[in-house]
Parts: structure tokens; C-alpha cells; sequence
């Protein structure tokens, strides 16, 4: 009995040895296979429950107008961040959090997900999202600070300055075309919590992380305020679909104001329409209409072909050319080649045009910067287009001479007109000044550039005299007289071309191109409406705009009214230009 009991002892006592031995071995080998085999993510993993990589950046820079008056900054801003895997009620902390940042619940539900170890929950919030949440005391929710893109100025030169992203990187305008200049500095950190879910402050944040380098553009707020306010009027009430204006100080080529309408906010861009975010001054080209005749009169003087008093029979206001005949608003006889720009007479262009010959009508719009882009610095520039004059038939040259046929933009137009005002000298479009580090000293400087001489100084100062009477009675641009100010400008009133390519009726681009004053021109100031539906002459619709755009700025400039303004320009030009 006793021996056999103790073999069944030792029997057991074997079997269970066995167990503890066939256990251990399970567990080394198990053992053995995590650490050797599957270490290395093992540890990758559960660093993921305490440890969370995120890119930072430094303060990126700002951008000003010419003086310094802020355009776009960087402010600091808290975000909103869970740990849901952290959370012990995760449905009532997703209701507490949809209801305090106006969130859908599902969505806050579907952000808390047990399977992600962190999410975002609110980035760049406001400063009361973040009290509102930080009262709360939720576990598993945390705050990292990080900078927002603000815009004090909401629409002012909206299109120009564009916007970044809520990653710091520009979207449109300026902020996008000097995104490397303006982004700072860059650093992946680690944000460590504890078993709790508690942040060790400052754990791998960066110490001192560059910023970016600020852009001074030429723009002038003030005038840039005046530029818009005098634009919303006008396309108001005329009831147009959009508009632009520009102001551009001739002798230097810069930009002072660039508008356009209708507005949009960059501090909440994501509500307005994406055609609303495009800078169309840079991008769109038109069909300038009759503003062209500023430079096909141009050409015909300094070629000797003409003179201001040439004169040419108009036929009476219907000129045919083979199967194509072309009209002029009023029945005219004959005129000088002043009065053809006073009234803008479209026969008596094409008859000047067919002295000057298509060859050299294309060579001075060339010269004048026309079919190619002015380089300035903005984004998506067009070159408008200018084709070849050897594929030009009569009625094309004739055509091209008053404004149709050819497409430019708007920085072209005014630039071409600023050479006119400037001695016949183009110069470069200029929108920004200077580039600065964060402590503002200079970084870089850009100076006026000369493109080339478009046309002779007497020359230029042949075309503004004629220019001069539009303004006059009988002329289409009286609404753009000032009291005190000589001016001179030229209407244009250009049919628009549907989608089939073919003028549409009743659609049309008005616009008033003029100078001021007009014998040492200080302002270029482009004014286009389109498709207004009140009127259409660019007379009445947009020569209004000039007058109140240019009265106020040279309020604004301190430039006299009368004869000593021409005196005083050494003095103004201090403020104007600098």
C-alpha cells in the first residue's frame, strides 16, 4: 500500500513538474519572442500610449503695408486636443464637448474613438472655446498652443494678401507667393504624458524656434481704404457684377491700392466663394475697349505718322471694311486726331490705324508691355495676348487699335498708362518694398526698375494734352473733372464675348483709365466695372469712382490743387513714394 502510494505521489509530483516546466518553457519562449523577435515594436507601441510627435513652427512673419500698418500677424492660439483611450466616460465628455464647440455629436463621437490614442478636437480655437473646455475638466483633454493667422483689416486688400492655411502654409495672394520668406522655422517635438494622461510641460517643446521674415508691401492702407470704399459705391450703384481699381504712382511703378468687389474676409475665408479669393487684377484678362486708344494714339505720333491735329473723315458714324463694318456711337464727319480721342471715335481709329500700319502698331504695344507678363511679384499672372501682326487681317488691326481683339489685365493696363504719365518711360509694377527680419532690420530692398522707353518724353506729353480734353465738355470723361486738379483720361466701354466667342449683348466692361495731375502726373488710377446694369458707358459708371478715388488721395498726399502743384512735387513724392 505504501509503495504504491508513493509512486502515485511521485507520479503527480512528476505531471505537475512537467506542467511547471512545459509553462516555463512556454513563457521563455514567449518571452524570448517579444524581446528578441518583436521588441523593437513592442516598445514602438507602447511609447504611442505616452508619447505623441507633432511639427511646430515658429512665429511666421507679417505682413504690412508701406508704413508699417499691419496687413496680416501671427497671434498666439490655444488647440484643442484628446486622448481618448484616456477618457472614462467617452459619451459624456463627446456631449459636453459638441455643446461647448458648436460641434455635431457625431462627430465628436467619431473623434473619441478607443483606437486612436490622440486627435485633434479643435485647432487654433478662440479663447473662450478654450476657457469653456479648460472648465470642463475633462480627463484626456489637453491644450497646445499654437499660432493663427489673423487679418485686422478683414476685406481690406483681401485678394492681394490672400490667406494661409490652418497649417501655417499660404494659400492665396502674397501669402502664398512668399510662403518661404514668411513661414518660420520648423521642429518635430514629442509631447510625453504620464499613466494619468497629465503632459509634462514643456517636454520636447523647442526653445527658441525661428520666426519668419515680414514682406512691407507698397500698398497705403489709408489709400487702399479709399480705393474700396470709392469702388463698392460705384459697382453698388450701377448694380455690377464685379469691379477693380488700382492706384500706381507712375515715376516708380508702385502699387498704392489694389481693390476689388465684392469683398471677402481672409479671417473666414472658407465662407465666400473661391472665385472671390483671386487677385483677377493679376490673373483675368479683358478686352480693354477703348482705353487702347490712349496707345495706338501714341504710336501714331511718335511714328510721325500723325500729329494731333491730322484730321480724318469718320463716314458719318458707319465704316465698312470688306464684309465687317464698324460703328461709332455718335455720327461724326470730320476730326483731328484730338477730337477722335475726345469723342473716341472708333472709325476714326481704325483710319489712323491704317496709316500706321499693323507692324508698327504691334511693336509699340509690345513696347508698352502688352502679350507679356510685367513680372511683378504676385501669383498666377496673365500675359494677356497680343498675336502676331502678320496674322492680322484689316478689320483685325483696325479692331485692335480700339481695344478689341486683344485681352490685357489690369496691372498691365495701368502700368502701359503710368508710361504715358512717366516721360514715355514703362516701369516695373511694384507691390512690395522691402523684406524684413523679425527685429525689422532690412533683409532684402527692391528698387524701381525701368523696363525700357516705351514711346519719346514729347511724345508722352503730347498724348496726356490730348487726353486733357476728354475731360472737357463734349468729351465722354466729364464726370471725371476735378475742381482745382487738371486731369486726363480716356473711357472705355467694351462688349463682352459669351461662351460661344461672339460679343454678347448688353454685357459690358466700363472703365476710366486717367491721370492726375495731368501736366506732372502723381496717380494712375484704373477704375473697370463689369457688367453693370444701370448703364454701361465707363463715362458714367466709372469715371465717377475715379474723381472721388483721386480727390481724396491727393487730399490724403497733400497735394495742392492749382498751378504750385507742379512745385511741390520733389516734397510729395517723400510721402507718396516713401
Amino acid at each position: 500500500m505504501t509503495t504504491t502510494a508513493t509512486i502515485r505521489t511521485r507520479l503527480r509530483a512528476g505531471i505537475v513538474g512537467a506542467l511547471f516546466l512545459t509553462a516555463l518553457l512556454a513563457i521563455s519562449a514567449q518571452a524570448i519572442r517579444l524581446h528578441v523577435f518583436e521588441g523593437a515594436w513592442l516598445s514602438e507601441r507602447a511609447a504611442r500610449e505616452y508619447e505623441r510627435a507633432m511639427l511646430v513652427q515658429g512665429k511666421r512673419g507679417a505682413i504690412t503695408d508701406r508704413n508699417g500698418s499691419p496687413l496680416a500677424v501671427s497671434i498666439d492660439s490655444p488647440s484643442i486636443a484628446a486622448f481618448p483611450r484616456q477618457m472614462t466616460d467617452r459619451r459624456a465628455a463627446a456631449k459636453q464637448l459638441a455643446r461647448a464647440l458648436n460641434q455635431p455629436l457625431r462627430e465628436v463621437v467619431r473623434k473619441l474613438d478607443p483606437e486612436r490614442s490622440f486627435v485633434w478636437l479643435k485647432r487654433q480655437a478662440t479663447p473662450r472655446q478654450a476657457e469653456t473646455i479648460q472648465a470642463l475638466g475633462i480627463k484626456g483633454v489637453d491644450f497646445i498652443t499654437e499660432h493663427s493667422r489673423y487679418y485686422p483689416n478683414k476685406t481690406l486688400a483681401a485678394q492681394l494678401v490672400g490667406f494661409s492655411g490652418i497649417d501655417g502654409h499660404g494659400l492665396e495672394g502674397m501669402e502664398f507667393y512668399f510662403d518661404a520668406t514668411l513661414k518660420g522655422g520648423e521642429q518635430e517635438i514629442t509631447i510625453l504624458k504620464d499613466a494619468l494622461g497629465r503632459r509634462f510641460e514643456g517636454a520636447g517643446m523647442p526653445v527658441d524656434l525661428a520666426g519668419g521674415n515680414n514682406v512691407v508691401l507698397t500698398i497705403d492702407r489709408t489709400i487702399q481704404h479709399i480705393t474700396q470704399k470709392a469702388l463698392d459705391a460705384s459697382a453698388t450703384q450701377y448694380g455690377a457684377q464685379s469691379g477693380m481699381a488700382i492706384v500706381m504712382a507712375p515715376a516708380t511703378g508702385e502699387v498704392l491700392a489694389l481693390a476689388h468687389y465684392p469683398f471677402f474676409n481672409p479671417n473666414s475665408y472658407g465662407s465666400f466663394e473661391r472665385k472671390l479669393w483671386r487677385n483677377r487684377a493679376i490673373t483675368d484678362p479683358f478686352e480693354p475697349g477703348s482705353t487702347m486708344k490712349i496707345f495706338s494714339v501714341a504710336a501714331a505720333i511718335d511714328s510721325g505718322v500723325c500729329s494731333p491735329s491730322t484730321i480724318f473723315f469718320c463716314e458719318n458714324g458707319e465704316y465698312r471694311i470688306g464684309r465687317n463694318t464698324i460703328h461709332d456711337t455718335k455720327s461724326h464727319g470730320w476730326l483731328s486726331l484730338q477730337q477722335i480721342v475726345k469723342y473716341s471715335s472708333n472709325i476714326g481709329s481704325v483710319k489712323m490705324t491704317e496709316k500706321l500700319g499693323a507692324r508698327q502698331l504691334h511693336a509699340y504695344l509690345d513696347a508698352f508691355g502688352f502679350g507679356k507678363r510685367s513680372g511683378i511679384a504676385c501669383p498666377g499672372e496673365t500675359a494677356g495676348s497680343l498675336s502676331p501682326f502678320k496674322s492680322w487681317s484689316a478689320i483685325d488691326t483696325g479692331a485692335i487699335s480700339f481695344g478689341q481683339g486683344i485681352s490685357v489685365s489690369a496691372i498691365q493696363l495701368i502700368a502701359a498708362a503710368s508710361a504715358i504719365a512717366n516721360d514715355g518711360m514703362l516701369m516695373k509694377p511694384m507691390l512690395v518694398r522691402e523684406i524684413t527680419d523679425r527685429n525689422g532690420g532690412t533683409v532684402k530692398r527692391f528698387s524701381p526698375e525701368p523696363v525700357r522707353r516705351a514711346v519719346s518724353s514729347h511724345t508722352a506729353a503730347t498724348v496726356r494734352r490730348i487726353l486733357k480734353t476728354v475731360i472737357t465738355e463734349g468729351g465722354t470723361g466729364v464726370n471725371a473733372a476735378l475742381e482745382g486738379y487738371s486731369v486726363c483720361g480716356k473711357t472705355g466701354t467694351a462688349q463682352k464675348i459669351d461662351s460661344s466667342g461672339t460679343y454678347a449683348k448688353g454685357r459690358y466692361l466700363s472703365s476710366f483709365l486717367g491721370l492726375v495731375p495731368a501736366d506732372q502726373p502723381e496717380l494712375a488710377i484704373l477704375v473697370l466695372l463689369d457688367e453693370p446694369t444701370v448703364q454701361s458707358y465707363g463715362g458714367i459708371v466709372a469715371a465717377p469712382a475715379f474723381r472721388q478715388i483721386a480727390l481724396e488721395t491727393l487730399s490724403y498726399l497733400n497735394i495742392p490743387p492749382g498751378p504750385d502743384a507742379d512745385r511741390l512735387r520733389v516734397s510729395r513724392g517723400n510721402r507718396a513714394n516713401g
